[in-house]
């Protein structure tokens, strides 16, 4: 019996991938002859290089199981009887209609529609807003119910909109000018940089070698490796798209777990789901590890809320429930989105054998690396001297295209910078009019207003505040925005109903990241994670919604508790 490790296809010799990527056939084919799990490995003599790349990740004669993996990389082989047919080589199904899917399309359709004729418009709204809101939620379940792909029905809900008169052409588009988004944008670019230079296989190999053990302490490299990296960058966006979501690819494309296929669920998607879900309590751990931190305590001020030694008296706040979010978030991403590779107990040895044979870093490895540093430089100094994050991106991308690392067409033909730039830019421009049209504050008020009219004590205030503040999050395509949108108000029910000033300011300004994770179009870092192809929109809602769960009740429990030992109330 004889198995393809990576089979080729098309007349090329690649393998072609989602999201744009692409891969050299593998010539590597495993053949058994005693036992079906005792593997030879045939080595091309076309592609020799081969040997001490991806392809050498397996052993002679080693066994090979779903949960322990013995092999020079994270690799598994996909094995296919010999005496199989090529799927190139198979009569072409019929695929039925190749439109949107009619189900997902009229129930998309019908959710928006019921909205805006069935439902009386609320005193106050007007038809416009009203009407926006209705193209909105009918967008939201089109992402949930998939009818097209993302960016597709990003448009067609962006045209609804324009074709109704609901927004002008300029109002539908205004958000294509938004920073937060142009730095996800060139994030994917320095991912692609990693890719093509090999960096991003070297620091994988590294982080195999140092946490590769185990699935489960790769997450929790990662993972520590964020908080660790967060008070000196204040960009959850940055750090997502320009540092640990290439490690992650890296990681996951060389233990041939790749975007967009069955293959995901090896290594790829786990490692993704993990490290979105947990970002939110690195962000939440340090006052300076996200731009909204900073934003929530500037209002706070304005509402009277003074913190001295804000920055100290943030980490202490968050410290408890940060880390236990921490060590949870992984452990429970590791049962709701399993690995298939889980023990993988010579990795760290065959990683060192890896690096020596790599050998010393290129040319175009030295000035990947430098130019993330520099990058990651701005990012750090970048409030000190007057220089945004996205204009840091911009200058380290340029540093590559002048040196050559990357070539402008590497830039065009990288589809997931451009399908995120697409369908999030229509997402927050949405978003922005519903604020602007008073739509998100008159909701607010109305749910305030009724809290705080039932007369209950402040604690229940607190807690269904809370909860609502962190609810309405889903009509928001930004963690700024939203701050800017409700923080104020929400705050100022809540010492209205006498909670403490710092427990009330403190516990919005946490909600604020904690809410990040629930969608892909709520956070920079959503749409970075996301737009990597390994996850699907519905596990990112249905993981999102659980988790949301869980994030709220460790923040209140473990976090209640441990506000009333440091005597926030």
């Amino acid at each position: 019996m004889q198995a393809q490790l990576l089979s080729s296809s098309g007349s090329n010799g690649r393998r072609p991938l989602t999201h744009g990527h692409s891969l050299p056939a593998c010539p590597v084919r495993l053949s058994a002859r005693s036992a079906p799990d005792s593997y030879s490995v045939v080595f091309s003599r076309r592609q020799p290089w081969l040997k001490s790349g991806v392809c050498s990740a397996l052993q002679f004669g080693k066994k090979t199981h779903a949960k322990s993996v013995n092999a020079k990389h994270l690799l598994r082989p996909q094995a296919a009887a010999a005496n199989e047919t090529p799927a190139a080589e198979l009569p072409p199904k019929d695929q039925g209609w190749p439109g949107a899917k009619p189900v997902p399309l009229l129930l998309s359709i019908a959710v928006g529609a019921a909205l805006r004729f069935l439902v009386p418009i609320p005193q106050g709204i007007t038809v416009q807003a009203w009407t926006l809101l209705s193209i909105f939620v009918s967008t939201i379940t089109g992402l949930v119910l998939e009818p097209l792909p993302v960016g597709a029905w990003a448009f067609l809900s962006v045209t609804a909109a324009v074709f109704t008169k609901t927004l002008t052409f300029s109002q539908a588009f205004s958000a294509f000018t938004n920073d937060v988004i142009w730095l996800i944008v060139v994030s994917f670019f320095f991912a692609k940089g990693f890719e093509k230079t090999g960096l991003g296989e070297r620091v994988a190999t590294l982080f195999v070698k140092a946490f590769g053990k185990s699935t489960l302490g790769l997450a929790y490299g990662l993972a520590f490796a964020e908080a660790a990296i967060a008070p000196a960058m204040p960009s959850t966006t940055a750090r997502a798209g320009g540092i640990f979501m290439p490690i992650m690819s890296s990681l996951s494309q060389n233990a041939g777990s790749l975007p967009g296929t069955e293959s995901a669920k090896k290594l790829g998607k786990f490692l993704v789901m993990s490290q979105f879900q947990g970002s939110v309590h690195s962000s939440a751990l340090f006052l300076t590890a996200a731009a909204q931190n900073l934003l929530c305590l500037k209002l706070a001020t304005e509402m009277g809320v003074v913190i001295s030694s804000p920055w100290v008296t943030w980490v202490k706040g968050a410290l408890a429930p940060a880390l236990v979010g921490m060590l949870v978030t992984p452990l429970l991403m590791f049962k709701l989105s399993p690995p298939e590779i889980r023990d993988t107990p010579e990795a760290p040895k065959a990683a060192s054998e890896r690096l020596e044979k790599m050998g010393p870093m290129s040319r175009d490895e030295r000035i990947m690396l430098a130019t993330m540093g520099f990058a990651v430089v701005l990012w750090v100094t970048g409030d000190a001297i007057g220089v945004s994050s996205v204009v840091a991106a911009m200058l380290g991308l340029s540093v590559l295209l002048l040196t050559g690392v990357l070539k402008w067409k590497d830039c065009l033909q990288y589809p997931p910078a451009w399908d995120t730039l697409f369908w999030f830019a229509v997402l927050v421009g949405m978003s922005g009019q519903l604020n602007s049209l008073g739509v998100i504050k008159h909701f607010a008020d109305v749910v305030g207003g009724k809290l705080v009219a039932m007369n209950l004590g402040w604690q229940a205030v607190f807690g269904l505040l809370n909860v609502c503040y962190f609810a309405l999050h889903y009509m928001f395509a930004s963690q700024t925005a939203h701050v800017g949108a409700l923080y104020s108000a929400f705050l100022a029910m809540m010492l209205a109903a006498g909670v403490p000033g710092l427990l009330a300011a403190l516990s919005l300004a946490y909600c604020s990241n904690l809410f990040g994770s629930i969608t892909h179009y709520g956070s920079g870092q959503g749409a970075v994670y996301y737009g990597a192809g390994y996850v699907s929109l519905k596990e990112v809602f249905s993981v999102g919604a659980l988790m949301a769960v869980v994030n709220l009740a460790i923040w209140a429990v473990v976090g209640g508790a441990w506000w009333k030992v440091l005597g926030f109330y």
